[in-house]
């Protein structure tokens, strides 16, 4: 479960959908009050995404009771863009990262996931959804990818392409079967439509490309 304190009730349900959508159970509250009130209530979420300004207690103030009171969930915080002082602050206080507004939902996605990793705890989709090589992440449910916890914009096709290769990790797929699988035809004279798509997914997958091996003559394969 994670949950998100936010007085804004437009950004609170945007970000509580996507949450949702994206294969975690979410429960927003609008000030520190209510969420003190779950946490009474034996209700303890595997993350904590916390906006600083917050009506009565403020998220500085909200870090600081929780270590008080001996919670120890992940906390991110939500800032003002160029808020360098309560980034700092929170961060001394004992959060665990912070997401600035404006914010993408992909990155929060992603800053999410790579927090509960690091701290040992659940709430992603399940294994079998999330297909993962270097430092390449695939969420097959969400359909997004992630490089090093960074998000990367790939079309369909490229993530299908993607996807494919890395579900099949080590196996060598030649183009003809890539093109039968992703495009649904076979023809030998559009094999270079798999060369390009392999051209603009390593682009993208910047540092994470060299997951993506070609193998001379036959087609390509996902390896470590």
């Amino acid at each position: 479960m994670i949950f998100y304190a936010e007085d804004d009730s437009s950004i609170r349900e945007l970000v509580l959908y996507t949450l949702k959508t994206t294969g975690f159970d979410a429960k927003g509250f609008e000030s520190g009050e209510g969420l003190f009130a779950e946490l009474a209530a034996g209700n303890i979420p595997e993350l904590l995404l916390l906006d600083i300004m917050l009506p009565g207690e403020d998220g500085i103030e909200i870090i600081k009771r929780l270590k008080r009171e001996g919670f120890d969930f992940p906390v991110i915080m939500v800032t003002a863009k160029n808020s360098e002082y309560d980034k700092v602050t929170g961060l001394d206080c004992g959060a665990d990262d912070y997401i600035s507004k404006p914010f993408g939902m992909m990155e929060l996605i992603a800053r999410i996931k790579a927090v509960l990793r690091r701290s040992g705890r659940g709430g992603v989709a399940d294994s079998g959804n999330v297909l993962c090589s270097g430092s390449v992440e695939l969420d097959v449910r969400s359909h997004i990818v992630t490089v090093n916890g960074v998000p990367a914009e790939l079309t369909l096709k490229e993530f299908e392409l993607l996807r494919i290769l890395m579900k099949n990790k080590n196996a060598v797929l030649t183009r003809d079967m890539l093109l039968e699988s992703i495009w649904g035809y076979d023809s030998a004279g559009e094999t270079r439509t798999v060369d390009v798509h392999i051209k603009t997914l390593r682009q993208k997958l910047g540092a994470g490309a060299e997951i993506i091996k070609t193998v001379r003559g036959v087609g390509y394969k996902v390896s470590e």
